[in-house]
Formats: C-alpha cells, sequence, structure tokens
C-alpha cells in the first residue's frame, strides 16, 4: 500500500505520466522503467535505431515466452494437486498456445498500444499473442519472477480463464505443431506411410510428421486425423525433451535457409547479367543504325560528288 502511495507521489513528477497512467490501469501497478513496457509493444515492423541496435519486442517475446510457460505450470501444479504430469502438460499447452494469448491479448486491451505498421497487421495472426508474452518479459524484467506471476494469476487467469474448463478440452496436437512450426518458420509435413487392418478387419493409419526433411513423431489411428494427432503429439514432445532431435531440425532450417539465400542471389545476379546484356545489344543496334547512316551518307556525298564533276 505504501508503495502505491509513493509510486502516486512520484508519478505527478514524471515527464510521461499519461504512459505510466496507461500502463497502470492495463497491470495494476505503475512500472519502474516504463521503457522496457514501451519497447514491449514495438512491434518488429515499427522497428526503431537506438544507437547500434535495434529496437523491438522480438527479444522480449523470447524472454516472456520462458517466463509464462514458468509461470501457467506454476499455477497449474498448485491448482490440480494429484494430476499427472501429462495432464498437466495438456493443461499448460491449452493456455500458453497462439489462439488463448491472442484473445487475452484483446480481452486486456493491449491490441489497441501496439505499434505497428498497417500492412504488417493484415497477415500476422500472432502479433497480439507476441506482445503479450513481449509484456510477460517486461513485467520479470521489471519487477521480477512474483510480481509477474500475481499479475498472470489475478489479472488474466482468474478473469479471463476458467481452468476446470480449459482442462477437459482436447488438445489439438496438430494445430498447436503447425502453429509452433509458422511461428519459428519450420517447414512441416504429415505423411501417411502406411495402412493396415487390425484382427477385426478395421483400417489403421499411420502418420509420420517430418521437420525440415529430419523424421519427428509417428502415430497410429483408426482415421488418419486420429494418427496426425497422435503423431504432432509425439513431435511436441520431442521438441520439448529431446536436444538431438531439436538441433538436428535447427541444423536442416538453416541449411534450407542458405541455400534459399544463395538461390535468391543467383537469380537476382542472373537478372543483373541480362540487363547488362539487353544493354550491350541495345548498344550494339545503335552502334550498327549509326554505321549505316554513315555509310549511306558517304556514299549519297561521292554520287554528289561526281554527277557534279562529270557536269563540269
Amino acid at each position: 500500500m505504501l508503495n502505491i502511495f509513493i509510486d502516486k507521489i512520484r508519478l505527478l513528477f514524471l515527464k510521461e505520466r499519461k504512459s505510466y497512467l496507461c500502463f497502470y490501469k492495463l497491470l495494476g501497478f505503475y512500472p519502474k522503467n516504463i521503457k522496457i513496457y514501451q519497447q514491449a509493444l514495438l512491434h518488429k515492423s515499427s522497428s526503431i535505431k537506438a544507437g547500434k541496435s535495434i529496437l523491438n519486442n522480438e527479444r522480449l517475446e523470447f524472454l516472456g515466452d520462458a517466463i509464462l510457460d514458468a509461470i501457467v505450470a506454476d499455477i497449474v501444479y498448485q491448482r490440480f494437486k494429484g494430476k499427472s504430469e501429462g495432464f498437466l502438460t495438456n493443461t499448460r499447452s491449452k493456455i500458453v498456445q497462439r489462439e488463448t494469448l491472442n484473445r487475452l491479448a484483446v480481452q486486456i486491451g493491449l491490441d489497441k498500444l501496439i505499434k505497428y505498421t498497417t500492412r504488417q497487421a493484415s497477415h500476422n495472426s500472432y502479433m497480439c499473442g507476441n506482445a503479450f508474452e513481449a509484456l510477460i518479459g517486461a513485467i520479470y524484467l521489471d519487477k521480477g519472477y512474483e510480481v509477474c506471476k500475481t499479475f498472470v494469476e489475478k489479472r488474466i487467469i482468474n478473469r479471463y480463464i476458467n481452468l476446470e474448463r480449459v482442462s477437459r478440452k482436447e488438445v489439438n496436437f496438430k494445430s498447436k505443431l503447425i502453429e509452433w512450426g509458422q511461428k519459428n518458420k519450420f517447414i512441416i509435413t504429415f505423411d501417411l506411410t502406411e495402412q493396415s487392418l487390425d484382427e477385426e478387419q478395421n483400417p489403421i493409419f499411420t502418420t509420420q510428421v517430418i521437420v525440415e526433411q529430419i523424421p519427428g513423431g509417428k502415430g497410429k489411428g483408426y482415421s488418419k486425423k486420429e494418427s496426425q494427432q497422435e503423431a504432432a503429439h509425439e513431435t511436441l514432445n520431442k521438441i520439448g525433451h529431446d536436444p538431438l532431435f531439436i538441433e538436428a531440425i535447427f541444423s536442416a532450417k538453416n541449411e534450407r535457409e542458405a541455400k534459399e539465400d544463395a538461390s535468391s542471389f543467383y537469380q537476382e545476379d542472373n537478372i543483373n547479367d541480362v540487363s547488362s546484356t539487353s544493354e550491350e545489344m541495345e548498344d550494339a543496334i545503335i552502334e550498327h543504325y549509326e554505321d549505316t547512316e554513315r555509310i549511306i551518307a558517304t556514299a549519297e556525298e561521292e554520287a554528289f560528288n561526281s554527277e557534279k564533276e562529270s557536269n563540269e
């Protein structure tokens, strides 16, 4: 209580009073370092230069993603005592998935505060959720873990999320994996590798997930959808717990992007070559035209002089 009173007095002498009040309404407390929160709302499309650095919310988003995972795991662990690790993991996944974070960002009014270009907003479905994670990162840096946890629990989960209902909701692992791939720019495919029959002649489908040409999880089911869900679930587990798999897919992704960059550069170079060749051909045509004109003019002059001499 005393801290809030002190913050209010301090607010009277601050230049960015309006901005502080805006964040107070959003957070329930006054920021110490308002610059961090302003950066959390700065989308990369509106990046600004600060010396040799480029400022936007991507680094805070990275930090906030990890902190939010830890906080939600902490809350879920305390709320669902005696539940299995799998249950806790699934419940946490449903809370921190991009669709939920986008919705929460809109509900607390964060979407109206993000700075971005209009063009970027038209095709970036993760912008609000990313800014929400960046905000969590800013709170953690400015106030620490406990204040950050209090914010998430009291102002987010208690107000906008029914944990009991969320825990019973089925996870769409395929959508979650695709969302992860899009956010991190990985190429992911679902390959149907086998179709067979069980003892009662019911069809069984086997799906293999491929991430950047690296085999991921494999799943079986009595429908293609079921096998894809199982394969996606196993792949997400590998992403979370298998460092060798993570290293392999990142290496493959980097190699693909390097080839794409090289190909793009080669095509650009070819375009320049074609342009140069076209210019050279144009110059040759002009030169040829000028030579022809000169020859004709010379011939006409000689003919005129010859005719003149004969008349004389």
